[in-house]
């Protein structure tokens, strides 16, 4: 289940429920939000388009909090010719991964074939991994 204080589309609860039995919230905020947030946990001065943080305590029904920037949704989704939705699935699922461990930069290729296998089952367009690799 996800925790949002907004509305967020339904395909997201399926993502989540497909991929973990644990709560996420959600929060979307736009590019100067996200910006803050990048430079006071990540020290990097610059707008992004998903940050995760997961919890660390197994023992807790949330997993972590997932951070859309619903700027770059629009903008993402409009250069590439699909809607927002599936924008902002894509952002959700690759968030979403993150707080469950996967980790592109360092492992094997196991949360491009994770990602893959949420856009094969959902009908969504290319992964955030796959368009960034070419």
């Amino acid at each position: 289940m996800i925790i949002c204080e907004q509305s967020y589309d339904e395909i997201l609860d399926k993502i989540c429920a497909h991929l973990t039995d644990k709560d996420v919230e959600l929060v979307f905020v736009n590019s100067k939000q996200i910006r803050e947030i990048n430079l006071s946990h990540r020290g990097i001065d610059k707008p992004t388009d998903v940050l995760s943080f997961p919890l660390f305590d197994a023992g807790q029904a949330l997993s972590g909090s997932i951070v859309i920037n619903e700027d770059a949704v629009g903008q993402m989704a409009s250069e590439l010719g699909h809607s927002a939705q599936d924008e902002r699935a894509l952002l959700f699922t690759h968030g979403l991964l993150h707080i469950l461990g996967f980790d592109h930069e360092i492992d094997n290729g196991e949360m491009r074939e994770k990602e893959s296998e949420v856009v094969r089952i959902f009908g969504l367009p290319k992964s955030l991994i796959v368009r960034n690799d070419g």
